[in-house]
């Protein structure tokens, strides 16, 4: 059986996705923002094996979380699958909006501290398609809170996701490393009338943490493939993105 860590798992898909996986008999460690969330999250998911508490907006906190992840072990899967929706530009201890920081910057930089598992799997979203291709002022500095806009800024961190995805499956050898978009599904991020099928949104997640697919470098929706935007696609965006958190975060991605 597989040893599978799912950040932002205290609620939501992930904590859904973590309870399917633990019934199937994998090792699951979850993760929580604060102490309260953890409890919930282990309350939820009683046979998880344990619980890391990282509040991901904060770069101190990402590299806590990577290396506590470390001293458990190595995992075969990764699901960064923690992600801000709304809530406005909250300018964090490191000078960038919470959004940026949790959706793009985590999943960068645990990728970056963790050991290398076999399978990688970033949470992105139909909202992918109103990203910005250009990948201009990713982290906000220039246009500030006075240009927030949550919806864009949510829109290009999916983008962002699919876009580490596929550079996570070119640079790293031996790893499978997919995205997914779960659709719009009724959690507490989707909201009680989202229309989605929450049972095929879990299904993708298990797949993908469970490696029934040959696939890397890939899109899922509803356990499909599924071609996202062409900027997605685009190797030397890709690549220009990687570079451009290297520069923000001082972390590099693990030789290949």
């Amino acid at each position: 059986m597989a040893r599978i860590l799912i950040t932002g798992s205290s609620d939501g898909l992930g904590s859904l996705a973590a309870r399917a996986l633990v019934e199937k008999g994998h090792r699951v460690v979850l993760h929580a923002r604060n102490d309260q969330r953890a409890k919930d999250a282990s309350s939820a998911c009683p046979g998880a094996e344990g619980v890391i508490v990282a509040d991901l907006s904060r770069i101190s906190e990402i590299k806590k979380m990577a290396k506590e992840a470390n001293e458990i072990g190595k995992f075969d899967t990764v699901i960064h699958n923690a992600g801000l929706f709304r809530g406005g530009f909250k300018k964090t201890e490191d000078g960038f909006p919470s959004l940026f920081a949790v959706n793009t910057i985590a999943p960068y930089m645990l990728t970056c501290l963790m050991e290398r598992p076999k399978r990688l799997v970033y949470i992105s979203s139909m909202l992918h398609t109103g990203g910005d291709a250009n990948l201009k002022d990713i982290d906000w500095k220039q246009r500030g809170e006075s240009g927030w806009n949550d919806m864009q800024a949510y829109s290009d961190s999916k983008l962002h996701n699919i876009m580490l995805a596929f550079g996570m499956a070119r640079k790293l050898s031996n790893v499978k490393s997919n995205s997914l978009d779960p659709g719009w599904v009724a959690t507490k991020m989707g909201g009680a009338g989202a229309s989605g099928d929450i049972q095929a949104a879990v299904d993708t997640y298990v797949m993908l943490a469970e490696g029934k697919t040959d696939a890397s470098g890939k899109h899922f929706y509803m356990t499909k493939e599924k071609s996202p935007v062409p900027a997605a696609e685009d190797k030397s965006k890709q690549d220009d993105l990687l570079s451009m958190l290297k520069d923000i975060t001082g972390c590099s991605l693990p030789s290949a």
